[in-house]
């Protein structure tokens, strides 16, 4: 379905030929007097020129390929004299095998131990001294890289990323150590972290055939039997120009940048490009459960829907009923379950547009030991069910909508997560694409809220994960008082 643009930011309400008002869901102003009423709505129009281009904000990027096909991707900005030069890699964990979980973290962290030219370690000291950072990051779907410079310097980013692209240098030492830093990572962040751990376990129950099954940090066993020769042959496969993009924004001459690539990069064998695919898991047939028994602070409770990405149309109605459910306190899971019934101490709906393989919409709660967590879950299903029962009025449905066109703009205003957006987005389907994003978030309708939720939020595709600590041990007898 081609969605068109609006040419509006605002709609505003009206009636109905019938002359009845819509039944709307009240939303709560908590006690804004006349005077904070009027301050809000001088908030409005006051952001309102930066919303309204929101669309427009994109028109200026651009794409090249490079002799041996390496694609660059290029936003200039020159508001100030810097620039951010990202490098993403098609290797991330979904590259992985089963029985390798871990290997693309691992390559990721060795990428920066440098190579025989430039240890990381100078590298990075470099970077500082020119006032720039430089930083990594590992998904299921991709690494990325990103050095943050004056723009005067930006050589000095070309010319390491492209060494370390083809000349990283694996040695035994380094690996030994990575492979303890790894596991003590995945000890603090997830088997120390119940939360972290919970969510991890619903992962791996929901999705059988998707390699988002398995977690980005790898599983604890297969992280020990990782390898040297593993290391090695997943650079040697995956970090080529065939399996890579450069996303650069910020303040650069594209004319005289694009001769400095092609000394530099292109002149890197291409490689051979991985078999790209996508892997769907078959549809859920019943509900999948998770019981976590371990020592907590608070009970959890999650529940994942399978649900499309960006490539569906349905997706941007998921982004706006995620804003609905759980942007700010007079959202529906804070106002009703931890500020009406009290049910839970805090509740959040989350939801990626930009997974390159379809993910989980998934919403998590958590509440005190002795609260039934069937009770919380109820609370829950009770809440979507009010989505049919009670739509979404037309003041909640634009205020979500403003949420997300505002989070999208003002995250642009870095060029580092001006890049990163761009680079998530080729990543998950083509760049240009992003583009769509304000339009197509600016045409849902509380029908097509009510229908999504309808559609992927049943029994039948979900799987629930329960984390219930567990009683305090009863004091031993005759122990003293």
């Amino acid at each position: 379905m081609q969605r068109k643009p609006s040419n509006i930011c605002f709609e505003e309400k009206r009636e109905a030929r019938s002359g009845k008002r819509e039944e709307t869901r009240p939303v709560p102003f908590y006690g804004l007097s006349g005077v904070g009423l009027f301050f809000l709505s001088a908030l409005v129009l006051l952001f309102l020129p930066f919303l309204c281009r929101g669309a427009q904000m994109f028109e200026n990027a651009s794409e090249a390929k490079l002799s041996n096909g390496l694609k660059v991707i290029m936003l200039q900005n020159h508001a100030a004299p810097i620039v951010s030069f990202q490098v993403f890699y098609r290797a991330g964990a979904s590259r992985e095998t089963t029985g390798k979980t871990g290997l693309a973290h691992m390559v990721e962290q060795m990428m920066f131990k440098g190579t025989g030219k430039l240890s990381g370690e100078k590298f990075l000291q470099k970077i500082h001294e020119l006032g720039g950072t430089a930083d990594g990051a590992i998904t299921h779907d991709y690494a990325c890289f990103s050095d943050t410079l004056p723009s005067s310097r930006i050589g000095v980013a070309i010319e390491f990323e492209a060494y370390r692209m083809h000349n990283l240098e694996i040695s035994e030492g380094d690996f030994r150590t990575e492979k303890m830093i790894l596991r003590e990572e995945r000890r603090m962040r997830i088997d120390d972290t119940p939360e972290a751990y919970l969510l991890e376990q619903v992962y791996a129950a929901a999705f059988q055939s998707e390699p988002y099954h398995w977690p980005v940090l790898g599983w604890n066993d297969d992280i020990g039997r990782l390898t040297i020769g593993d290391v090695r042959a997943f650079y040697s496969r995956y970090y080529t120009p065939a399996n890579a993009y450069l996303v650069i924004t910020g303040d650069f001459d594209k004319k005289k940048l694009l001769p400095q690539l092609e000394d530099t990069f292109g002149k890197i064998p291409a490689g051979e490009p991985a078999a790209d695919f996508l892997i769907e898991d078959p549809p859920q047939r019943g509900e999948r459960m998770v019981l976590i028994n371990r020592p907590a602070r608070v009970g959890r409770l999650v529940i994942g829907w399978h649900v499309p990405n960006l490539r569906s149309d349905d997706g941007y109605a998921l982004e706006v009923l995620q804003a609905i459910l759980s942007s700010g306190k007079s959202s529906r899971l804070y106002d009703d379950l931890v500020r009406g019934q009290a049910v839970a101490l805090e509740a959040s709906a989350h939801y990626n547009l930009l997974s390159r393989n379809p993910g989980l919409f998934y919403i998590s709660a958590s509440f005190l030991p002795e609260k039934d967590p069937a009770e919380v879950e109820k609370a829950i299903y009770d809440e979507l069910d009010q989505l049919g029962k009670t739509p979404v009025g037309s003041w909640e449905l634009q205020k979500a909508k403003n949420q997300l066109e505002a989070s999208f703009v003002f995250d642009q205003e870095s060029i580092v997560s001006l890049g990163l957006k761009l680079g998530e987005y080729e990543s998950a389907f083509d760049w240009a694409s992003i583009s769509a994003f304000v339009p197509s978030i600016r045409t849902v309708t509380a029908q097509d809220v009510e229908r999504v939720a309808a559609k992927y939020f049943t029994t039948q595709n979900s799987t629930v994960g329960m984390l219930v600590p567990p009683p305090p041990p009863e004091p031993s007898p005759g122990g003293s008082d």
